[in-house]
């Protein structure tokens, strides 16, 4: 039993550096878009390794959107084009996964996504299409309704801070504010969605989009940055109230003096 364990940990390490290296030869151009691979018995003897791991290797590569297999005479395995709009959510994923798993503070968080939006603003501002207008008041518009739900509302305010940011429409900007806006704000809603006042938040954003519509980018810069101070406020507020419900809660025992034993 150890042996075959030994054997599948060795098998599962050389797919990784299999996968490594086909991956590497595509970020480096060795091999272009849409280029068909080696076969599995070619790949195998290449690395000198068995078909399996091989298999598990373009498995890897597959799960990573860099290859698609394709069966038939004309079939194999294939450099696939990565688009940005098919990255997003793996980009997203990361992000979210990042900010659980190492405690990142609502504040960092809180900064570097307002930091990173507010340098797509002037982006936006001269470039916006009427679609990306037309989203933006969309989401205003739904965001009063008075039936919406925390969840709803909380959906719609990232649509609201996508179509900002699509505004700019530069493709890398995009890609990389996806993590830092959808990442964040759905951390920033959970804590900051008891105490907020929709419509103070709804205010905000027609602000945004008025001074977007306008080609205002200081403007809009300036409502963007009273916003992103609106929410840190709101955040320190909900956590005074959670230390003070604790502490109600949870008295400390009253002093007891000492006694002397008899």
């Amino acid at each position: 039993m150890k042996n075959m364990k030994t054997r599948l940990e060795t098998s599962r390490e050389l797919s990784v550096q299999i996968a490594e290296a086909i991956r590497n030869a595509i970020v480096s151009g060795t091999l272009i878009v849409d280029e068909r691979l080696p076969s599995e018995s070619e790949l195998a003897e290449k690395f000198g390794v068995s078909r399996p791991t091989v298999r598990e290797a373009l498995k890897r590569l597959a799960a990573q959107n860099l290859i698609r297999t394709m069966r038939g005479a004309t079939g194999g395995a294939f450099v696939n084009r990565l688009r940005f709009d098919e990255a997003y959510g793996q980009q997203i994923t990361t992000s979210t996964l990042l900010l659980s798993m190492n405690a990142v503070s609502f504040e960092t968080a809180c900064e570097a996504r307002y930091a990173l939006e507010r340098a797509c603003v002037p982006l936006s501002a001269a470039r916006r299409l009427p679609d990306h207008l037309a989203t933006m008041r969309a989401e205003i518009h739904r965001q009063k309704q008075p039936g919406l739900s925390d969840e709803s509302f909380c959906a719609s305010d990232v649509a609201f801070h996508r179509a900002l940011v699509d505004g700019a429409q530069n493709p890398v900007l995009s890609y990389q504010l996806a993590g830092a806006v959808e990442g964040t704000q759905p951390l920033m809603n959970m804590i900051t969605f008891t105490a907020r006042n929709r419509a103070r938040i709804i205010s905000f954003h027609a602000e945004i989009a008025d001074a977007i519509e306008a080609r205002d980018a200081r403007r809009a810069d300036a409502a963007l940055q009273e916003l992103s101070a609106h929410t840190i406020a709101l955040a320190h507020q909900v956590k005074a109230a959670h230390r003070s419900a604790h502490n109600q809660s949870d008295p400390q025992p009253a002093h007891q003096p000492n006694r002397q034993p008899k």
